[in-house]
């Protein structure tokens, strides 16, 4: 699959539709960017290519960026270009860690089970150079918070073990318009608890978000685990909170 985002801010990324068992995948897919047009010229459009992988991170094949003050968008642009080879500075928003938990919808008992599976090389939070990270399960529909649970603390780790489940009422009804963040929190003791980075998963998400949401509630009754990186918090105070 691949993704498309805009630097310097990184703020949209776009992601296409995985193709299964090819080397030639056909995309033809079209995504928007809003940009002013006193800004273009200082923008860099990235296309980079992904081999999805459910149960570990996702390969990076390779990218290319393309300055948009040396085209002319004035008119469409169709062309080939090479893919280099991944750079380091690219993986910013995968340093943050990943996490693997699986989720499971049983439609006729209207009942949500996650389980919280693990995470690894999560970002250093502390000056020791180790986290005392957390999991937060946050429920909400229309922006409202309906229900919110943690895992418990892990200490001196990057790489923490949870194994622990949650359940949420959610009639079938529901389960359309409610959105699940799962945040992962450095746990500070003295000071307020930093966040990692976090998932937001529901039918309104994308990319492998979607897919992962659209697996559960293609496979009824069955538990569905999946890896995903953690991304960056648009605040960096939301999602801090110890309550």
């Amino acid at each position: 699959f691949a993704q498309v985002y805009l630097l310097p801010d990184k703020k949209k990324k776009f992601e296409t539709k995985i193709h299964r068992k090819t080397l030639d995948p056909v995309f033809n897919e079209s995504f928007v960017f809003k940009v002013p047009y006193s800004e273009i010229a200082n923008r860099t459009l990235v296309f980079t290519v992904y081999d999805f992988d459910r149960f570990s991170k996702h390969d990076q094949i390779g990218q290319v960026r393309v300055q948009l003050n040396s085209i002319d968008l004035g008119q469409i642009v169709h062309e080939w270009r090479d893919l280099t080879s991944p750079e380091g500075d690219i993986e910013k928003d995968s340093r943050l860690g990943d996490i693997c938990f699986s989720l499971r919808y049983v439609p006729t008992a209207g009942k949500l089970t996650v389980v919280i599976l693990e995470a690894k090389n999560l970002k250093k939070m502390d000056v020791g150079g180790l986290s005392d990270p957390y999991v937060k399960l946050c429920l909400t529909m229309n922006g409202k918070r309906l229900k919110k649970k943690k895992t418990t603390i892990r200490k001196c780790t990057l790489n923490p073990y949870f194994n622990e489940s949650f359940s949420f009422e959610v009639p079938f009804e529901q389960i359309q318009k409610i959105t699940l963040i799962l945040t992962v929190v450095d746990y500070d003791r003295i000071g307020s608890s930093d966040p990692i980075g976090r998932v937001i998963l529901g039918c309104n998400s994308s990319g492998t978000e979607l897919r992962h949401w659209s697996d559960m509630l293609a496979n009824p009754r069955r538990p569905i685990a999946q890896w995903h990186a953690l991304k960056e918090l648009p605040d960096k105070n939301q999602g801090g909170d110890d309550d």
